[in-house]
């Protein structure tokens, strides 16, 4: 089983201004001469965490990693307004000029796989390798899956809880709903909306649930950013030309080396979205992590993860 990395701190720390109104934080680590990786933090809205660094071997990696655009200690916090996929791509694209990078592996799960695969699909030749988990391409059903019917029939604990800020006769709609509240002028319904959102996806991302997240989602503007950052996200059908534009372009990109990782018993973002992927994809190593959800924190993503940065760390 590979455990984690000891814990390292950036050696580099700086913003990075990428249009009139946003500017992103960027931390580097690792060994400043390895091979170059770029992580790509989830939700979207997640905001990067200390425990990535921990996936590398921070003697042959150059571990770079960023709050994307309204998250983490980019600013301004939670805004909506020239934040989209393209957006973010563009990002990627400034850092890796900024830091003079020819090319870099991508590391990303479950949004994180999304915006991995549209950098990849919109920049092929400057990917060296793809680490792609919790495969998510914010297709229709898979939100329907998760915020309307599906994975309430798993957890009908934790939905009532997801319920409860939506009026019933609201409630056909729930992602409609949801952005209502957390785009409206009402800060207190707003805050409860974040929280409950973003508790319902904390709630149900482990096959064995504790209390242990990568999010502190008690604190309100954690959840805010997380919240509205995400529903905009997917009311704008993460900006894609039509629904399952991402995987029509997979053959841009088949010639990259890649590794999928999906835990089996994923609830948020569920298997046959990576199968679907692997079959578009055949020649990408694909793992179904049997005793596994959605979390990278769980033992047996974190073990194949691990795997395959140190066999990437070599080529």
């Amino acid at each position: 089983m590979n455990e984690y990395f000891k814990p390292i701190e950036p050696y580099n720390i700086f913003k990075l201004k990428v249009s009139d109104i946003h500017t992103i934080h960027v931390e580097e680590s690792g060994n400043p001469k390895g091979k170059p990786v770029i992580f790509l933090h989830g939700g979207p809205g997640g905001g990067i965490e200390p425990i990535y660094r921990q996936y590398f071997d921070s003697e042959k990696w150059r571990i770079i990693i960023f709050d994307q655009r309204g998250c983490g200690q980019s600013v301004p916090s939670s805004e909506l307004k020239e934040n989209t996929t393209w957006d973010l791509v563009d990002d990627i694209e400034k850092i890796r000029i900024k830091l003079n990078i020819e090319k870099w592996t991508v590391f990303g799960g479950s949004w994180g796989s999304t915006l991995s695969l549209s950098y990849a699909v919109s920049h092929p030749n400057r990917c060296n390798e793809l680490i792609l988990r919790g495969i998510f391409m914010l297709r229709k059903k898979e939100l329907l899956w998760f915020y309307q019917e599906g994975a309430s029939y798993i957890y009908p604990d934790a939905w009532e809880k997801y319920l409860k800020p939506i009026p019933e006769n609201k409630r056909d709609n729930m992602i409609k709903a949801y952005y209502e509240l957390l785009t409206g002028n009402d800060i207190n319904a707003r805050y409860k909306a974040a929280k409950a959102w973003s508790i319902w996806e904390a709630s149900t991302s482990k096959l064995i649930q504790n209390k242990k997240s990568l999010h502190h989602f008690e604190n309100e503007n954690i959840a805010d950013i997380f919240a509205r950052i995400e529903c905009h996200f997917f009311i704008n059908e993460g900006f894609f030309d039509y629904d399952g534009w991402l995987l029509d372009q997979i053959d841009r990109i088949r010639h990259i080396p890649c590794v999928i990782v999906q835990g089996r018993y994923d609830v948020v973002c569920p298997m046959v979205t990576a199968w679907e992927l692997h079959k578009k994809w055949p020649e990408a190593d694909f793992h179904i992590i049997q005793d596994s959800g959605h979390s990278m924190l769980e033992a047996g993503i974190r073990n194949k993860l691990i795997e395959y940065t140190n066999k990437y760390a070599n080529l």
